[in-house]
């Protein structure tokens, strides 16, 4: 924040009784210029001790922690597959790769690895030694992805056991992790909202209606029907809103058309340069915690 000031304007020296006045107005203008230069320290130190205070941290982190934190900024997607020793059919995650992806997170202490192919969210809890990947613990929803079962299948069987991994740092960031048995995986990074927005989001639910509807009266585009849920702190459902429009985008989300849903998301205030396209929040998914089929 710039701090600006008035300068003090002396009288004219006509008089001597004016003198003291214009003595008077100059050591106003003094405190006033004082308190500027201290406001500016404070502002430097004050950033300074932020500084200082990161590289602190980083400085006690060891090389493991300082790898994880840095694989939770972002969400990655898979960018190539390649199997040398010819036993995995990896065509079906080749066909889907923009829809494969994988997330490194903390849930409630411990190092969770959430994977999917944009059906069911398959997560083990993962630990990361000498750019070793050790995973174990898998468990998934088990919501029937019919065409999807294949490739959900095979990515969970890779997830599984132990992995090298390495990462290219940089504006587009690229992890390769190969398996154990031989399969190397390349995923492309892209900052989580959490990372790019620095902060925390705000946790909302939304109910998501399998069909769509127009976005506007005469309109031909097409928008998710979403309205909002709360609970209570048992976790009981205790009212909804009413149904609605929604002309955005929820990342990490796919709409299937088959399913009645409802989202844990987590939502996040844009700054007035971020939002251009008049959107007052960004949504990412966290979770989908109801999905029935539509019959």
């Amino acid at each position: 924040m710039t701090l600006s000031f008035k300068s003090a304007l002396l009288p004219s020296m006509l008089a001597i009784s004016l003198a003291l006045g214009a003595c008077q107005d100059a050591s106003v203008s003094t405190d006033v210029n004082i308190q500027s230069v201290d406001t500016n320290v404070s502002t430097a130190d004050a950033d300074m001790e932020h500084n200082n205070a990161t590289l602190a941290k980083a400085s006690e982190m060891s090389a493991e922690e300082q790898m994880i934190e840095n694989l939770e900024r972002y969400r990655w997607t898979l960018l190539d597959i390649d199997d040398k020793s010819g036993g995995a059919v990896i065509t079906t995650l080749v066909d889907i790769k923009n829809q494969v992806t994988l997330l490194f997170k903390q849930n409630q202490g411990y190092n969770t690895l959430n994977y999917g192919v944009g059906c069911n969210t398959m997560s083990a809890s993962y630990e990361v030694q000498d750019h070793m990947l050790k995973t174990e613990d898998s468990m998934s929803a088990k919501m029937l992805c019919e065409n999807l079962n294949k490739a959900e299948n095979l990515l969970d069987t890779l997830m599984q056991g132990t992995s090298e991994i390495s990462v290219t740092e940089g504006e587009n960031p690229v992890l390769t992790q190969v398996t154990s048995n031989a399969v190397t995986l390349t995923w492309k990074g892209r900052l989580t909202s959490q990372a790019k927005y620095d902060g925390k989001g705000e946790t909302v639910f939304w109910a998501v209606n399998a069909n769509k509807v127009a976005c506007a009266d005469n309109s031909s585009e097409m928008c998710l029907q979403v309205k909002s849920v709360t609970y209570n702190d048992q976790g009981i459902k205790v009212s909804e809103g009413k149904w609605s429009a929604f002309n955005g985008e929820i990342d990490g989300y796919q709409h299937d058309g088959k399913h009645d849903e409802v989202l844990r998301l987590q939502r996040y205030q844009l700054d007035s340069d971020e939002n251009a396209e008049g959107e007052a929040y960004a949504y990412v998914l966290d979770a989908v915690i109801e999905s029935s089929v539509v019959e």
